[in-house]
């Protein structure tokens, strides 16, 4: 009699579309703008490292709250602000309106962006394209709807930065879903090669400075307003929020730079230009 052969398991593929609805609801619960604003000197030198200019289209992709928007647009740019979570671009908007800075928002999903191949001269991401799911398909669309000789500039966390630390840090009491590559990868430059083939990729290491009054402030804003800490908080009992807040409080002490007063901790991104 002959015995069966057990055949190997195939790792089913993750539910991209089921994973983006639980994104969307991750990024719209607590108050990103608090978190997003501090971060806008990021927005202005990923435009000079791009060279945008007068005229061009550009594109922010998952722009958030609009950082490198609203840097596009004070350089006169013709720029168009897309991000899936409608409340975020909302924020965006209040703050072109208050400017007086002409922006388009759009509503749009980075994997499928509703515009035609070579659209822009530009495009931009500032910590946002490196967050979705299907890292792949992401770095497609983006390349997509630029054109030839155009740019696609980003910053994006670095695997072993304070930012790319605390997600794994929350990863250990809250875990991601199952075959979702880390975020962070998008501030490996050799990771942005393989996602970029045949595209020019110049990239270098640069630091932000999260300034809070001491670390238990820093925690206490990012449980309370950015989206993934909030949820993560908000799904664990009262002895894993205070683990979860330990652990948090113990990285910032890895980190933590001395200061005569208040709380600094560097925080390494990768700002990419890549040209295609």
């Amino acid at each position: 009699m002959l015995k069966s052969v057990e055949q190997p398991k195939v790792a089913s593929a993750p539910d991209y579309t089921a994973i983006k609805q639980k994104q969307q609801a991750t990024w719209g619960s607590g108050n990103y703008a608090v978190v997003g604003t501090t971060l806008q000197i990021v927005g202005e030198e990923l435009c000079e490292a791009a060279d945008v200019n007068s005229g061009e289209r550009v594109l922010d992709v998952a722009a958030g709250n609009g950082n490198a928007t609203l840097a596009a647009a004070r350089r006169y740019a013709l720029t168009t602000s897309t991000d899936y979570v409608a409340e975020l671009l909302e924020q965006g908007r209040r703050r072109a309106e208050a400017e007086g800075l002409k922006v388009n928002f759009k509503t749009a999903d980075a994997e499928a962006l509703p515009f035609a191949d070579n659209s822009f001269d530009v495009a931009l991401s500032t910590f946002g394209i490196m967050f979705a799911p299907n890292q792949q398909q992401a770095a497609r669309e983006i390349s997509r709807v630029v054109r030839k000789g155009g740019r696609i500039a980003m910053a994006n966390w670095t695997p072993d930065s304070f930012i790319g630390s605390m997600f794994k840090v929350i990863g250990r009491h809250v875990p991601p879903p199952a075959g979702l590559q880390p975020p962070a990868l998008w501030g490996d430059e050799k990771h942005l090669q393989a996602l970029f083939p045949s595209h020019e990729v110049r990239a270098a290491r640069k630091t932000f400075n999260f300034r809070y009054e001491s670390p238990e402030h820093f925690v206490s804003v990012f449980r309370t307003f950015y989206g993934p800490t909030h949820k993560a908080f908000g799904a664990l009992d009262e002895a894993g929020k205070a683990a979860l807040e330990k652990d948090l409080l113990d990285l910032i002490g890895q980190f933590r730079r001395a200061s005569p007063a208040g709380m600094v901790v560097p925080g390494t991104y990768l700002e990419a230009v890549i040209t295609k």
